[in-house]
């Protein structure tokens, strides 16, 4: 970055012809830049970007050192970019040189840290320890949730329900015969819950219901995905064990699941319970011999306990969602820091969303450390796209109103910032949905943009934690891995506590750099990957679980 990052705007990159604001500036404020001076001619909001020097129409508009949209009509110096002036381009690609030499951070400090984990017998490590209850077709959905009501009160995971206290005060102001008017103006105060009951295995941290909308009905393809989904929860290092309910004639069947487990370790030992409710006759035999092993299993899992395990064995999804303006500049690159971080301790990164690497292809198959590796990348971006093409969109169609309002108005200024989280390593592995990673380093995950799908299918994949960043606020987590949320700007931290737990605004206002950040964000991660801290959307029980549907999400 070619300016402080305090003097009220920002060069990212040298060779870039725009600016960005990092605070809101009004019409006749005097720019200074590059020995120049010239007046902003627009209202340019914070995370927006505006132009150097006057463009004309079709000019190439580059962020980050890559195209990432042309000009429609002319553009004065001086003024905001916007979707009425700027239009979605960026570069072809194709394969090149290997580019796969970079400057490793100096992680002498960091070799003999370790966190608190649980063993597994393949040599992964876990963060957690979760039972899951996993239906293979939503046909079994209700008796998933069956065993839900029957497991989670009486083993202490039950969530006490929030704002009972408030509808309670509600009910008893409609009785007494309050007017709207009078129920709308109310202060209703916000009480403490009650407290759950306590847990009896303590050393089990939850049990996952994973309910889904999957599993037959649709196309084969979605439902053998469906099962290499499942299947990498089921090994993953933060799962103990798990039971399964089949109804016996669906898509999904379990000796496809099975082939999957087997796929992502071929000496499974987890307690596995199948059940099929068309063989075992009456709802209730089923779902008492359900219970009955889900018990026992428990009981088994629970002799699992905490214990050292180093760095290498951090497996860390890389996410962002609700993006803004300041996504590239600050929670990002503070993301590729750490990134480069565990990847030169042996650790292992995911960065997926596909769509969200549109303009910065060739830069990242450049990084593949082999050619075969380089041409899977690239053969996925094309194929992804052209799917998206054939269902009437494509990557273009990426950014959402949220990200557009906050100064991402194409899909190549938001990829080129999304990007940033993988840091600057080379990338070991190319994985498509939903293939499990086997390659230490930073690997690529073919998955959409959508934040929960995404999610759900980097922790198939093997995260054992996921870093999140978010610009405008982001509630969503994950059931069996813990999901850190990390703000692009101070703002949003103060405003949303409830969700959020690292902010990254310290850099926007000069108060860190980058390295400085990711080196407090790494001191966190280890404090949750050792089961001391919780993240906000563990502690709100945010359980977002959504497979992908091949082709229906960017």
């Amino acid at each position: 970055m070619t300016n402080e990052i305090n003097t009220g705007f920002l060069q990212i990159h040298p060779s870039d012809n725009v600016l960005v604001a990092l605070e809101d500036l009004k019409p006749g404020t005097a720019i200074h830049f590059n020995g120049a001076t010239f007046p902003l001619v627009t209202d340019v909001a914070a995370k927006h970007k505006f132009t150097i020097s006057t463009l004309q129409p079709d000019d190439k508009i580059v962020m980050y050192g890559v195209l990432v949209g042309r000009t429609c009509t002319e553009i004065p110096a001086g003024s905001v970019l916007t979707i009425d002036n700027v239009r979605h381009d960026a570069e072809e690609f194709k394969l090149g040189e290997r580019k796969t030499s970079w400057t490793q951070p100096d992680v002498s400090s960091l070799r003999q840290k370790t966190f608190m984990g649980y063993h597994r017998h393949d040599g992964s490590v876990g963060t957690a320890n979760y039972w899951l209850v996993i239906p293979l077709v939503f046909c079994e959905n209700r008796n998933v949730n069956v065993l839900k009501d029957a497991l989670s009160d009486k083993l202490g995971y039950a969530k006490p329900a929030d704002y009972e206290y408030e509808t309670n005060t509600l009910i008893d102001m409609y009785q007494a015969g309050k007017t709207a008017e009078e129920i709308l103006s109310a202060d209703l105060h916000i009480l403490p819950g009650q407290q759950p009951a306590k847990r009896l295995f303590q050393n089990i941290d939850g049990i996952k219901f994973l309910t889904h909308d999957m599993g037959c009905g649709g196309t084969r393809m979605d439902s053998d995905a469906l099962c290499g989904l499942l299947a990498g929860y089921i090994t993953h290092p933060n799962v103990a064990g798990a039971t399964i309910l089949s109804l016996g004639c669906q898509h999904a069947q379990a000796s496809i699941l099975m082939e999957e487990i087997k796929r992502r370790d071929s000496n499974f030992q987890k307690p596995l319970i199948v059940l099929e409710q068309q063989a075992a006759g009456t709802e209730k035999s089923m779902l008492q011999e359900a219970l009955k092993r889900t018990f026992t299993g428990l009981m088994e899992a629970n002799k699992t306990e905490r214990k050292p395990a180093p760095l290498s064995k951090l497996c860390i999804g890389l996410e962002c969602g609700g993006s803004d303006g300041f996504s590239g500049i600050s929670a990002n690159p503070t993301l590729g820091f750490l990134s480069d971080l565990l990847v030169s301790l042996g650790g292992s990164v995911i960065l997926a969303e596909f769509p969200e690497l549109c303009g910065v292809e060739q830069e990242i198959s450049d990084r593949c450390i082999e050619e075969p590796v380089a041409l899977r990348f690239i053969e996925l971006m094309r194929s992804y796209n052209a799917l998206a093409e054939a269902g009437g969109s494509g990557f273009y169609a990426n950014p959402s109103p949220g990200n557009i309002r906050d100064g991402l108005i194409t899909d190549a200024i938001k990829s080129a910032g999304a990007a940033k989280k993988g840091g600057s390593s080379p990338v070991t592995d190319v994985l498509d949905y939903p293939e499990k990673v086997v390659r230490p380093g930073l690997n690529l995950l073919c998955t959409p943009g959508s934040d929960v799908e995404s999610t759900t299918a980097e922790v198939a994949a093997g995260a054992n934690i996921v870093l999140f960043t978010t610009g405008l606020g982001t509630p969503t987590g994950n059931p069996v891995a813990p999901v850190i949320k990390i703000s692009t700007n101070s703002a949003l931290y103060h405003k949303m506590p409830d969700i959020i737990d690292f902010d990254c605004g310290t850099i926007i206002e000069g108060k860190e750099s980058i390295p400085e950040a990711a080196m407090r964000l790494l001191g966190y991660v280890l404090e949750v990957a050792g089961g001391n801290e919780q993240p906000k959307a563990v502690q709100l029980g945010q359980d977002d679980f959504i497979p992908w549907k091949r082709g229906v999400s960017l």
